[in-house]
């Protein structure tokens, strides 16, 4: 139970101070969001790419079973809508809420307070995984844009291009002269705290309101995640480390991502960002319960 709290309470704290902040301060949220997503991230990526000491195989098992799980959940969801007559709309919406969890700002620090650095270098991994698998299908799915717009959006980001530098610096054995790799590393841990301070402020932000789809949608999304995931690494054979990060990361709530993406390229907005909101708050009760199951049964 200590290392679940442990794991639980430093997350809900930050989010509950950046939460505070939103309710008490006036800070321009995109400007912060754009400063994560464009700068901490991919320096979080790139560091931890430059160090890993994964293998090849490690790698392309976490990229696979990401894959799968993701184009899994992505055809119940929609089955799921047009089985209860949904619009075109809020079927995509509810793809986008199902399929996308918040592995970044949410994830990353869960799996570090509660795995540790082993398990925070996987679940930047997975986080590669899910911009690089989404970012070329996601958004061709919603405007029907099909799969070379989403292409070229993709390499507009620098998640990408941080992707190839960390890479390539570990790949070629190349070492950052005049301590460069120290600041990229100092810069790269600020990436965790700030990308929870924004989920506080951006809970602060917005309206709460339940129905029946709302609660749905956000269990498919915690619940859905959780055991398609577990299905699919044992299917896929994931070592134990590997396949606790795969269940605790897919079991994350529905990503800001996912609202973005719907208000750009089209979905039901407001129904997508309350079911951000209605995940994010059921997440940390359901948290301790996804925790026990890694804990002890994988």
């Amino acid at each position: 139970m200590n290392a679940i709290l442990s794991a639980v309470l430093p997350v809900g704290l930050i989010v509950l101070i950046g939460f505070i902040v939103g309710k008490t301060l006036s800070l321009e949220q995109q400007t912060l969001s754009r400063l994560v997503l464009y700068v901490l991230f991919p320096t979080l990526i790139a560091d931890t790419l430059y160090r890993t000491t994964l293998t090849g195989e490690d790698i392309f098992a976490i990229i696979l079973a990401f894959t799968l799980v993701y184009l899994i959940l992505g055809l119940l969801a929609w089955n799921i809508g047009r089985y209860c007559g949904f619009s075109l709309d809020l079927k995509k919406s509810l793809v986008a809420t199902t399929t996308l969890p918040n592995s970044g700002n949410m994830g990353l620090p869960v799996v570090l307070f509660a795995l540790g650095e082993t398990g925070l270098e996987r679940a930047v991994i997975y986080l590669i995984a899910w911009n690089l698998v989404v970012l070329m299908t996601m958004p061709g799915f919603l405007q029907a844009g099909g799969f070379l717009s989403s292409l070229r959006f993709t390499f507009k980001l620098p998640l990408v291009w941080a992707i190839l530098l960390g890479m390539t610096l570990n790949q070629l054995k190349i070492q950052l002269p005049w301590r460069l790799d120290e600041g990229l590393h100092l810069l790269s841990e600020s990436a965790v705290p700030m990308a929870l301070i924004l989920l506080g402020l951006q809970i602060a932000a917005s309206s709460l309101q339940l129905t029946r789809y709302e609660i749905g949608a956000s269990l498919m999304r915690l619940l859905g995640g959780l055991i398609i995931a577990y299905s699919i690494g044992r299917i896929i054979g994931l070592n134990t480390i590997d396949l606790k990060v795969l269940v605790l990361q897919s079991s994350m709530p529905a990503a800001i991502t996912a609202f973005l993406m719907v208000n750009e390229f089209g979905g039901d907005a407001e129904r997508t960002a309350r079911v951000v909101v209605v995940s994010t708050l059921l997440s940390f009760l359901l948290l301790p319960g996804v925790l026990l199951i890694i804990q002890y049964w994988i």
